[in-house]
């Protein structure tokens, strides 16, 4: 299948919802005069029977909502697509639909945090341009990937264009839950959710067969070790470092033999992350580095040129304080990869002490987890399971990362 929905795995409710809201948002473009059809009908085969009811199911703001990997971003831009679509459903092959899924619409703007939060002026900006007319007669739509990251300012920037929205205009927010530790009651308030669930591993598994060429037996492992976040098991399958990163988080509990052991897990748990985050965002940065010094006259030889650059040393500063946010972001995104990993070892361990009939996480560590569950038992593999937890926890609440891995590890060795 090629319509923008198809690759949204284990989602049936949710993909029946933004279809109905895309027809209803075709039917508002046809009773407002635009024509969805580019040969002057009013459906795809000309079609002139009456559409849905205009405004029926659809609305200016959404929510999605959903665990890692659930393919939040992925759900909002499909949607963005077919409120772009020609035809008004999503069809995949007409030019609304493949540039809004390439990223080149000019009418949809997505914004991917580069650092630990979204702030006000970027969002103002945000707001400023998705209030001018739709350059293709249809819809704007702004994608905000990780609504969560809004600063307060930038929520109540933001939370101003969603009371007041041009008439022409979607945002489409992105966040793991609606409670208020991820996106404001206000801004929740006056937006339609739409929850995704975390697909199961079957349903990953035929993405990568189908979408990626992946062998079976290998996307199989792939989305069990990927606990059912798509991309994360993509990765896993097509990548030999990823792979290698994931053999060393889950050589961890053999590692814990003491107390020194346990400092020496865990700096190296930090080590690879920040490598891992560095490799990551160094071609980027190198790039943007290298065109705004270009842009700022680096190279020049003409009258002023020197003079140029020594006064673009504030926006040079400027870009590689971003650029180190970024890079923080990343660290801690790579760790956080490594701690969910890590989480599910323990509780394969869990597993195993209660004999569950419950599939393991890690297929290639079944043995490990079962002789830890026989020296921990049931309840020391709960508690060092809740140790990682916790410490992911704390690193979302701004915990240093060493620190909280430190106590992490500790905990782990002490059960």
């Amino acid at each position: 299948m090629s319509e923008v929905f198809a690759d949204l795995v284990g989602q049936d409710e949710a993909v029946d919802t933004l279809r109905r809201a895309a027809a209803a948002a075709a039917a508002v473009l046809r009773a407002a005069g635009a024509r969805p059809d580019p040969t002057g009908g009013t459906g795809p085969d000309g079609d002139t029977r009456p559409g849905p009811d205009p405004g029926a199911g659809m609305t200016h703001a959404w929510i999605f909502t959903g665990p890692p990997g659930s393919g939040r971003s992925e759900a909002a831009r499909a949607f963005a697509a077919a409120l772009q679509c020609v035809h008004g459903t999503g069809c995949g092959t007409c030019a609304g639909c493949h540039t809004t899924m390439a990223g080149t619409h000019a009418d949809v703007r997505l914004v991917v945090p580069e650092g630990l939060s979204i702030g006000v002026n970027e969002m103002r900006a945000l707001v400023l341009r998705a209030a001018s007319t739709p350059s293709g007669g249809r819809w704007q739509v702004v994608i905000i990937s990780d609504a969560d990251r809004l600063t307060e300012a930038a929520g109540n920037a933001l939370l101003k264009a969603i009371e007041e929205p041009p008439p022409r205009t979607v945002f489409l927010l992105c966040a793991p839950s609606t409670h208020p530790d991820d996106i404001s009651v206000t801004i929740r308030s006056r937006c339609r959710v739409v929850p995704l669930r975390q697909p199961p591993p079957g349903a990953v598994a035929e993405v990568l067969v189908r979408r990626d060429g992946i062998a079976p037996d290998v996307a199989e492992w792939a989305a069990s070790a990927a606990q059912g976040h798509v991309g994360r098991a993509r990765r896993l399958a097509g990548d030999a470092e990823a792979r290698a990163r994931r053999d060393a988080v889950l050589a961890v509990p053999r590692r814990l033999t003491g107390v020194g052991a346990a400092f020496d897990a865990a700096s190296a748990l930090i080590e690879a992350a920040e490598a891992e985050a560095a490799a990551a965002v160094a071609e980027t940065d190198a790039a943007e580095k290298a065109a705004l010094q270009t842009a700022l006259g680096a190279g020049g030889t003409g009258r002023g040129a020197a003079g140029a650059m020594r006064g673009a040393a504030g926006q040079i500063k400027d870009l590689e304080k971003r650029q180190k946010s970024r890079a923080t972001r990343a660290q801690r995104d790579a760790l956080d990869r490594a701690l969910v990993d890590l989480a599910g070892f323990y509780r394969d361990a869990l597993v195993a002490a209660l004999r569950a009939p419950v599939a393991p996480v890690h297929t290639d560590t079944v043995a490990m987890a079962r002789a830890g569950a026989e020296k921990w038992d049931a309840e020391g593999a709960l508690r060092r399971l809740e140790a990682v937890l916790e410490c992911r926890v704390a690193i979302e609440a701004n915990v240093k990362p060493k620190i909280a891995v430190e106590a992490m590890m500790l905990a782990l060795w002490k059960g």
